[in-house]
C-alpha cells in the first residue's frame, strides 16, 4: 500500500511507520522538518499548493498530528493543542480532496478524553462526547476528519494512555517510583484507560486493512483505577506504592490539566472485541511485565 502519515515522526507515528515499512508498504511522512528520504514537507496551517500532490495514488492517509497535552495548559498551549489537531486536520482533508482520486481511507487521531469525566461508568464507542476542554477538542477534531467522507472510509482512533518504556507518559509516571516516592494520585479511584504501544500499532494496522469506520476505542480491555495502576507499576519496578499525591498538590502543580488526571475514563474497546482483534497485552500486569522484565 501507499500510505501518507502526518505526525509520523512522533512517539506513536514513528513506531507505526517502522512497522509498515518493515512489511514493504510505501510510506510518506508529512513533516515540517524533512530529515529522511521518505519525508515530505507540508504546511499544516497554510496553503496546500506545494505538497498536496503527495496524496495522488495514496491508498490511505493516517493523521496523528497534535501538540502534547502532558504539560501545563496555558492559554497559548491550549491554542497549540487546538490548532495542531483541528486546523491541521482541516488542511489535510483539503489536500485529500484536491487530488483526482481522494485516498479511500483516513485513519484520524482522537483520544478517550472525548468522553469527558464519567466516574466508573463503562464507556464504549456508542457513548456520547462529554464535557470539558479535552472533550470539546476531541469532538472538533473528529468533525474535521469526518469531512473526508463519504468518499473516504474514516476511522476515529480514540486512543488511551499508551505505554512504552522510554517515551510517552509511562517514564514520567514511573519516575517517582524509582525514588521510592510513588503512589496513587488524588483519591486513586479514578479510572485509567491504557494500551501497550505494540497493541496500539497492531490495532491501527488492523483498522487500516479491515472494513472498520467511525469511532474506534484504541485501548486495552482492562482499564484500572489509578490506585490499581500505581500498585501494579510499583510491583513491576520492585518499589512500594505508598506515597499518594494529594489532589490539591496536583492541581497546584498542573493547573487545569490536573482535571484530566484526577477524573479519567473507564473505556472499553467494544468494537475491536466484537470484530475479533487479538490483544498481545490485555492486562496491565502483562504490559508492564513486558516493558519492565524482571
Amino acid at each position: 500500500m501507499r500510505i501518507v502519515i502526518a505526525g509520523g515522526s512522533g512517539f506513536l507515528g514513528s513506531a507505526l511507520v517502522d512497522s509498515l515499512r518493515a512489511d514493504g508498504h510505501v510510506v510518506t511522512v508529512l513533516t515540517r522538518k524533512v530529515t529522511e528520504s521518505h519525508h515530505a514537507a507540508w504546511d499544516p496551517y497554510g496553503s496546500i499548493t506545494g505538497w498536496a500532490h503527495v496524496m495522488e495514488d495514496a491508498d490511505a492517509v493516517i493523521n496523528l498530528t497534535g501538540a502534547p497535552i502532558d504539560r501545563r495548559w496555558t492559554a497559548a498551549h491550549k491554542r497549540d493543542m487546538w490548532n495542531s489537531r483541528v486546523r491541521s486536520t482541516r488542511t489535510l482533508v483539503s489536500a485529500m480532496k484536491s487530488v483526482r482520486r481522494i485516498p479511500p481511507v483516513l485513519l484520524n487521531g482522537s483520544a478517550v478524553g472525548i468522553y469527558g469525566p464519567h466516574g466508573d461508568e463503562p464507556l464504549t464507542e456508542e457513548s456520547r462526547p462529554g464535557s470539558g476542554f479535552l472533550a470539546g477538542l476531541g469532538e472538533a477534531w473528529e468533525k474535521e476528519a469526518l469531512a473526508a467522507g463519504p468518499e473516504a472510509r474514516v476511522v476515529l482512533l480514540r486512543t488511551a494512555v499508551v505505554l512504552a518504556p522510554n517515551h510517552g507518559a509511562l517514564p514520567k509516571m514511573a519516575l517517582p517510583f524509582r525514588f521510592f516516592a510513588g503512589g496513587p494520585i488524588g483519591a486513586g479511584t479514578q479510572y485509567l484507560s491504557w494500551i501497550h504501544r505494540d497493541d496500539w500499532v497492531a490495532m491501527v494496522r488492523w483498522a487500516l486493512l479491515n472494513a472498520i469506520s467511525g469511532p474506534l476505542n484504541v485501548t486495552s480491555p482492562n482499564p484500572v483505577t489509578n490506585a490499581e495502576f500505581a500498585s501494579t507499576l510499583g510491583k513491576a519496578l520492585h518499589r512500594p506504592a505508598l506515597v499518594p499525591a494529594p489532589a490539591f498538590a496536583v492541581r497546584l502543580a498542573l493547573g487545569e490539566m490536573a482535571d484530566a488526571i484526577l477524573t479519567g475514563q473507564r473505556v472499553f474497546p467494544d468494537k475491536a472485541h466484537q470484530l475479533g482483534f487479538d490483544f498481545a497485552y490485555p492486562t496491565l500486569e502483562a504490559a508492564l511485565g513486558a516493558i519492565y522484565p524482571s
